[in-house]
């Protein structure tokens, strides 16, 4: 039996954004709730993002942590953003150590601005950030679902440790 058009290539379509992201309503603190690590990250806690508009235009981004416990002290990397698409605001770079930068997708996004999903064209890394150290165990299980249906191995996506609020 032959049947046309079965062979897998093996790609991925793009990742998909959301429609629309509100840079207003998306700046400030948003705690790190799971995330897929990649080696700075590794043994990083209670990490939160902060994003704020720079006088430049571009947006600040500092990535705060507590390497490997609650009682660590809070340590700060300052990093620099902007957005690569201007129709939508979901698809910004992020730079943390020049020259490197990384494409940064808002691919998930709750109404309220309550929690946020971000990807990474690759799928190698991805983040899930909310306004609140913990998430409803239902609103995170949507998520990983949602990530799954974007191609995402979501047995990689770990929770990131906070402490109790």
């Amino acid at each position: 039996v032959l049947l046309s058009g079965c062979v897998s290539t093996g790609r991925q379509d793009p990742l998909r954004t959301v429609p629309q992201v509100d840079l207003d309503r998306y700046l400030g603190r948003w705690y790190v709730i799971a995330n897929i690590p990649y080696i700075l990250e590794r043994g990083k806690v209670a990490s939160y993002d902060t994003y704020g508009i720079r006088p430049d235009g571009r947006l600040q981004n500092d990535f705060t942590f507590r390497k490997g416990s609650f009682d660590a002290p809070e340590q700060t990397w300052k990093g620099v953003a902007w957005v690569h698409n201007r129709t939508t605001n979901a698809e910004w770079r992020v730079q943390f150590i020049w020259p490197f930068r990384v494409t940064y997708l808002v691919i998930d996004l709750d109404p309220d601005y309550r929690w946020a999903v971000v990807g990474h064209p690759s799928r190698n890394y991805l983040w899930v950030l909310a306004r609140d150290r913990v998430l409803a165990g239902d609103t995170y299980r949507g998520i990983l679902d949602r990530a799954a249906a974007q191609g995402y191995d979501a047995s990689q996506i770990q929770l990131v440790p906070q402490p109790p609020q």
